[in-house]
């Protein structure tokens, strides 16, 4: 896919998760995330942190974390869904949803991924659907399946055969693993236990807690 269009795609998932967001009650922008420590409202500060990160506070976080990214980036979200009320964050996204900033040593994909795995992680434990567009969750699929961390994908299912039922997407060898690319996407960032009521074959794993 195009780098432009990939970044259309960022827009438009800033934009709709921005809607999303504006829509919550008190109560929910509190609720725990899919991942462990983490509320909607961190979550939410973390995703639209992307286009405002600059590299020597990632230096200086990294010194005094010991090198611990996970920590880095729990505590900075903490720290921003501290520091903004539920408005200022909704804010943030409209300001930056048609931004082009990425972190140094990232690539558009990156904030696509993102907007798309943590969309889920605010929506699903809310109850509520959150579509993906399977052509963007193509590319967060790639990106992940290139890059080990840190989810460390093709080291986690190896052995398996993913197989995407609603677009043509495939890797790895092995028992398949059938089912939308959106399931599968949230298979590979290890967020199983949302994944495998959509997902069906062989090669499927025990779901374990999410823990990043």
């Amino acid at each position: 896919m195009e780098v432009e269009q990939i970044w259309r795609y960022v827009d438009s998932e800033r934009a709709s998760l921005a809607e999303f967001l504006s829509g919550l009650s008190a109560t929910e922008w509190t609720t725990p995330s899919l991942c462990s420590g983490w509320t909607v409202q961190a979550v939410a500060a973390h995703v639209i942190s992307s286009p405002q990160v600059r590299a020597w506070p990632v230096v200086v976080g990294l010194i005094r974390t010991r090198g611990d990214f996970n920590r880095l980036i729990l505590e900075e979200g903490q720290r921003a869904a501290a520091s903004y009320s539920p408005e200022q964050i909704v804010a943030q996204f409209h300001q930056y949803a048609g931004s082009r900033r990425h972190p140094l040593g990232t690539t558009p994909a990156d904030p696509l991924l993102d907007v798309l795995i943590h969309g889920q992680d605010i929506a699903v434990p809310l109850g509520r659907h959150r579509e993906m567009p399977p052509e963007a969750a193509r590319v967060a699929a790639d990106r992940i399946w290139m890059k080990s961390f840190p989810f460390k994908a093709r080291k986690r299912l190896a052995g398996v055969r993913l197989v995407a039922t609603d677009i043509t997407w495939t890797v790895g060898q092995g028992p398949e693993i059938r089912g939308p690319i959106s399931a599968l996407l949230l298979l590979l960032t290890n967020r199983p236990t949302p994944a495998h009521s959509h997902l069906s074959g062989p090669g499927l794993p025990t779901p374990h807690p999410t823990s990043s």
